[in-house]
């Protein structure tokens, strides 16, 4: 078989073994084997690219080309939906619905899934466009990264031309698990799952676990269907991923179950009357789901009826959302202006009527961005319903009524309403570029003093801005050189309030006490928290001079292969300590007397034989039980570990049992190390063992 036919049986094989276990969720081959045929794929299309197809399995990896998201047309109508918050009203509306028609109407009840919607585009059964909501007229084209999505189909089984309508969303299990490797954490898997699908790069979002449900049809050529039922069933036909867990209800139940069963759908089927039960029991039992959901949709399931019914400019009429949650409180936005953090990012704030909320009182709530507003449809005027998510958090739910004023969805301003600089958007956000820009300044300074960082007592914002706005303190450093004593001509520092700077005083000289890694959070690099400090340090980048020059050297690889580091992570730390601004601030706080180390554990200090290099480790071990053990012998000695082997890993460690790791450190000329030679490496490094050294069985490796 030559190559163009055996990459066609490939491509067919992995198409069928993806739709198997990312859909069907029934794998029909081990994961030893499907990496096998995958990278021998991957090894055809590299060496042959013209094989290579817009459909092919391998497209699921993605890209490390950064993409621009280019705005793009909706040809179908992407709207929200109206909402209600109690069966009553649901009932009612189905009521209303029915007599205004005058018809014998039947409805589906499906689940509101808590994630990130999106459109997809197909020509001849082609996958060409992902398009995400956008305002509903417009939205941004991120097709590269959907196309990561293993339950999204790139070739259809029909070559049609449809666009479908669909939620990405990430599992639970899989939002924990992700989560915990993070320095800042999501709040929900709705937002990861949102930032993913927006992330510059494919390569990124192929590391998450994305999935998809589709739940509305749009043929270019119309075909034969009558119902909403029946498109369900086509589309899952057609292979895409649809939601089992649906409810069907008509006059009867009887005949709703006769429907169902002719559509081949999974799911529940009553009557009229058993509706308010099931929005009881999925209520009760969401919980349990393995992915979020907000709530519960509503719609006409005969299309004929849904076409005389329409649109209003904002939601369809033949389609109600019931939302679980209902707003605690309802108020009226009286202006909308924006915030410039730290980082630069510009936050829209939205200014309300004063309102008391769970024995609070709520004058502002932020808005994330532009396209958390453009969802909303916010305008200033509006009368909107807002609630607390996790009874801490302010939000806006949804608009109740527009103004009268005429006034259009809010925009967020060209320019930096504090410095005026032009804004530039990075993904969702807006940022100041200028580094100088007062707000951020002011932030910085508030952030390097603050609680978790250098806690440096009597510097809160107030006396920061204070002493930023009287010229006195422009930058971090400048914390160390400023003679507090000049304070006391400044209203609220002199006479009696002197104790008040001597305590400053004490309390910067403290702070040259503050341990590295406080110091190193301090500084404010984007990315780089308390929990992403600690992995680095533990990996052994643990001074500021080794930090250094890791980012001289350009080594992402090197800091992604940390475990809880991503590439996109580590990219952005890499940046920020190659900033001139950064590296100006390290050396000042340096000739400040900061610690630029972390403090050494007592006990002898190992032989750094492993410096530099990046080992893994796989199978089982005789004197390593669980093999983390060995892992830590190989940081101790100033190695970093990698989970997978590549061509730049050094080592593979590797024990009984190794598997397709052994396979590719083979492949890629890694050199494999036994126990019985790691035990006389280590042991040779720290002065227990008579064996050889590295150096000596491996000339030029260590």
């Amino acid at each position: 078989m030559d190559y163009i036919e055996r990459s066609k049986e490939l491509s067919r094989l992995l198409t069928e073994y993806q739709k198997a276990y990312y859909v069907q969720g029934r794998p029909l081959v081990s994961d030893l084997e499907y990496d096998r045929l995958f990278d021998e794929l991957l090894l055809l299309e590299s060496q042959h690219p013209d094989i290579r197809k817009p459909d092919s399995p391998t497209q699921r990896v993605g890209s490390d080309l950064t993409s621009d998201f280019p705005e793009v047309q909706h040809t179908i109508p992407v709207l929200s939906l109206d909402k209600a918050y109690s069966d009553s009203e649901i009932l009612s509306w189905i009521t209303k619905t029915i007599k205004n028609t005058g018809e014998n109407l039947s409805f589906v009840l499906e689940e509101k899934l808590d994630g990130f919607s999106i459109v997809l585009y197909y020509e001849k059964g082609l996958l060409t466009r992902a398009v995400t909501r956008g305002n509903g007229f417009v939205g941004n084209d991120v097709t590269a990264n959907v196309k990561t999505i293993y339950s999204v189909p790139l070739r259809l089984n029909e070559s049609v031309d449809i666009a479908v309508r669909g939620e990405v969303f990430l599992k639970k299990a899989e939002f924990e698990k992700i989560n915990a490797t993070l320095t800042e954490p999501y709040a929900n898997p709705r937002n990861l799952a949102a930032g993913t699908i927006r992330r510059n790069k494919s390569s990124e979002t192929a590391q998450v676990p994305l999935s998809i449900y589709v739940y509305e049809g749009f043929w270019t050529e119309p075909e034969n269907l009558t119902d909403h039922i029946q498109i369900l069933s086509r589309l899952k036909d057609l292979g895409f991923p649809v939601d089992p867990h649906i409810s069907y209800f008509c006059r009867t139940k009887d005949e709703a179950e006769l429907r169902l069963g002719q559509a081949g759908l999974e799911g529940e089927a009553g009557s009229f009357d058993d509706i308010p039960a099931a929005i009881a029991d999925r209520t009760g039992t969401r919980a349990s789901l393995p992915y979020e959901i907000d709530g519960l949709v509503v719609k006409v399931n005969e299309l004929a009826t849904r076409e005389d019914l329409g649109y209003t400019e904002h939601h369809p009429r033949w389609a109600i959302a019931y939302k679980f949650e209902a707003p605690q409180a309802q108020t009226q936005v009286l202006d909308i202006d924006v915030q410039v953090g730290r980082t630069g990012r510009v936050t829209p704030m939205a200014r309300i009527r004063e309102t008391q909320l769970s024995g609070s009182t709520i004058r502002n709530i932020t808005l994330h961005n532009q396209d958390y507003v453009n969802e909303l449809e916010l305008a200033i005027g509006d009368t909107v319903s807002i609630s607390k998510r996790g009874d801490v958090i302010p939000a806006v739910e949804n608009v109740i009524e527009k103004n009268e004023q005429g006034n259009t969805t809010w925009q967020m301003p060209e320019k930096c309403p504090v410095c005026g600089s032009v804004l530039v958007r990075r993904g969702a956000h807006h940022f100041c570029p200028n580094y100088d820009c007062p707000a951020q300044a002011k932030g910085r300074l508030a952030f390097f003093c603050g609680k978790g960082q250098m806690d440096i007592e009597g510097l809160g914002a107030r006396t920061v801005e204070i002493l930023y706005d009287k010229g006195f303190v422009k930058t971090i450093s400048g914390l160390y050189e400023f003679d507090f004593n000049n304070l006391r001509f400044v209203e609220g520092f002199g006479g009696t309030e002197g104790k008040k700077i001597e305590g400053i005083k004490l309390a910067l000289q403290q702070s040259l006490n503050t341990p590295f890694r406080n110091v190193l959070v301090s500084i404010g690099i984007p990315e780089f928290g308390k929990k992403a400090v600690d992995l680095v340090c533990d990996a052994g980048f643990d001074s500021m001079d080794k930090l250094i020059e890791l980012a001289d050297k350009n080594d992402i690889e090197a800091l992604s292969a940390i475990k809880g580091i991503g590439p996109k992570t580590a990219e952005i730390i890499i940046d920020g300590l190659k900033s001139d601004t950064v590296r100006k601030l390290i050396e000042d706080l340096r000739k400040a007397g900061l610690h630029m180390e972390d403090e050494k554990e007592d006990g002898p200090v190992l032989e750094q034989i492993f410096q530099g290099q990046s080992w893994c480790v796989t199978g089982s071990f005789e004197n390593f039980n669980p093999r983390t053990k060995a892992m830590d012998e190989i940081k101790r000695r100033g190695g970093t570990e990698v989970s997978g082997v590549s061509r730049k890993t050094t080592c593979l460690l590797a024990g009984s049992g190794a598997g397709s790791k052994l396979d590719k450190a083979r492949e890629f000329g890694v050199r494999i190390v036994t126990e019985d030679e790691f035990m006389k490496m280590i042991g040779s490094s720290d002065g227990t063992s008579a064996g050889q050294s590295a150096s000596e069985d491996q000339p030029g490796l260590f």
